[in-house]
């Protein structure tokens, strides 16, 4: 496997599988992980498609919940390229697969209302300041909304997931009203909704929320996830989302 100039190869899923990261272009998040665990997959067959895809750690991850052929979309092409790769060395080139492109264009490319379940973990910030453009445009396009906004994100998915199909997003507290507001706006009825808290009496720092296109409202609050306990251990729920049962 080549890596280029400052990436490494780090283990997936307790060494099951490993992943291209760079520091200096692309490191997944915990948020990718979560939602890979949160979102509903169907297990033998399906279509599934991952919006934002960085450098494919959620395809990878889902690979492993389902059968199904799931596709990446990234924008950056230095990440695409990262992503390509590492599923390369994965060996699951026959399932999985990423596509180099913008988001925005995916529905008139993909054909609309094909896909099971859409994914994505896009960017979380207003777009960022000068400085923030000039030091790293790899971290900055990823984090900030210089490519695309929620609004974009949710639309789009709306757009490419089948009816009856699942939507899940992760992102911030403070934009859920927003989330909300645009999920239902796009047809994308909210019936899932967990937040994620460091720890027990902080507050939450994340969402995990999935809608079905076309669904009835009945919007389900589900049991909180803590992700340390008070010694700065990982909780029992969390090292088994990260390593499998202990």
């Amino acid at each position: 496997m080549e890596l280029k100039e400052g990436e490494r190869l780090d283990y997936l899923l307790d060494e099951r599988m490993k992943i291209i990261q760079s520091s200096e272009v692309f490191n997944f998040s915990l948020d990718a992980v979560l939602l890979a665990n949160f979102v509903y997959v169907p297990i033998q067959k399906g279509d599934l498609l991952d919006l934002c895809t960085g450098n494919a750690v959620i395809p990878l991850l889902l690979s492993k919940r389902t059968k199904g052929s799931i596709t990446g979309v990234e924008i950056q092409e230095r990440i695409f390229d990262m992503a390509l790769r590492s599923i390369k060395f994965n060996n699951l080139e026959h399932r999985l697969s990423v596509i180099h492109g913008d988001l925005k264009d995916m529905p008139q490319r993909l054909g609309h209302s094909r896909y099971d379940v859409v994914t994505c973990n896009p960017p979380y910030f207003p777009t960022p300041s000068e400085n923030e453009f000039n030091e790293n445009l790899h971290l900055a396009i990823a984090r900030h909304e210089i490519m695309c906004t929620l609004e974009d994100v949710i639309r789009v998915s709306s757009q490419l997931v089948r009816h009856g199909g699942k939507v899940a997003f992760v992102h911030r507290p403070g934009r859920l009203l927003d989330i909300l507001t645009l999920m239902r706006h796009y047809k994308l009825e909210p019936k899932r909704l967990r937040f994620v808290y460091p720890k027990v009496g902080k507050e939450a720092n994340t969402l995990l929320i999935e809608g079905t296109k076309y669904g009835k409202a009945d919007l389900k609050i589900l049991p909180p996830l803590y992700v340390y306990k008070e010694n700065n251990e990982y909780t029992e729920e969390m090292y088994e989302i990260l390593y499998g049962k202990r």
